[in-house]
């Protein structure tokens, strides 16, 4: 128990939240991060901790700044002298036109979405370089394949994580470390808060399988593609039920 180690960015709520329970189920020591719901995730931790016994570090901070990105991989090499699995799960939304878009809200949809992803892979390398092993899964979404409108920033900002995800993989792979990648649909989460009762339900009929994924669900896909399948990297997997 606990002698492989995952690092779970956005793990508050949502699929990160889920992702750190089945973790912590499966022995796993947890370095969990959030932007500002420190308090969510210190009940997660006191959680986990109490259910599993898993050995939880957590941190709160933005995963697109590159000083916060840095302190907190020097806590997570006290904490751990391995990190096995990277789920770059930090991510938020933005939807309207884009000509009535800030620059700085462009940049802040990429920084977190994108670059967070550059700068927590950029820092994992090393330490699952020394073994000689690792698994990176970046969550991406359908619209960073298919584009949304209104959602041009995010959408934007997914298909740079598919890119980057399928190119380090190539970059990775002859050193044992895995890439992959996942295009969500839509899950029921809080990032769909904005939709009343009869719009989802018309977002839902719009889904080969009639409903919305659940966190569980999603986080259930994550972590077997980051345990298993040693022969599956480079790949940007689709979990959208039949939507897209």
């Amino acid at each position: 128990m606990n002698e492989k180690t995952v690092l779970i960015t956005g793990a508050s709520r949502g699929i990160g939240k889920a992702c750190a329970r089945i973790f912590a189920r499966s022995g796993f020591r947890l370095v969990l991060t959030c932007h500002k719901n420190r308090l969510q995730l210190e009940q997660l931790k006191t959680e986990l901790e109490k259910e599993y016994g898993a050995p939880c570090l957590i941190s709160a901070g933005d995963a697109g700044e590159e000083d916060y990105v840095d302190a907190l991989f020097c806590e997570l090499e006290h904490f751990s002298d391995t990190l096995d699995v990277l789920i770059n799960n930090a991510g938020i939304a933005h939807m309207g036109l884009l000509q009535d878009m800030t620059l700085d809200e462009w940049e802040q949809v990429i920084r977190t979405n994108l670059t967070s992803q550059f700068l927590c892979c950029r820092r994992a390398i090393p330490l699952m370089l020394k073994r000689h092993s690792g698994s990176i899964v970046n969550v991406s979404s359908v619209w960073g394949s298919h584009g949304a409108a209104c959602e041009a920033a995010y959408s934007a900002s997914k298909g740079g994580s598919s890119a980057f995800s399928r190119a380090l993989a190539r970059e990775l792979a002859p050193s044992g470390i895995r890439v992959n990648a996942v295009e969500f649909g839509v899950i029921d989460t809080d990032m769909n808060g904005m939709l009343d009762a009869s719009e989802k339900q018309l977002l839902c009929d719009e889904i080969a399988l009639g409903r919305m994924a659940s966190p569980e669900e999603a986080a259930k896909f994550l972590y077997d593609i980051a345990v298993n399948h040693p022969y599956l990297t480079a790949q940007v997997l689709t979990f959208d039920g039949g939507w897209m």
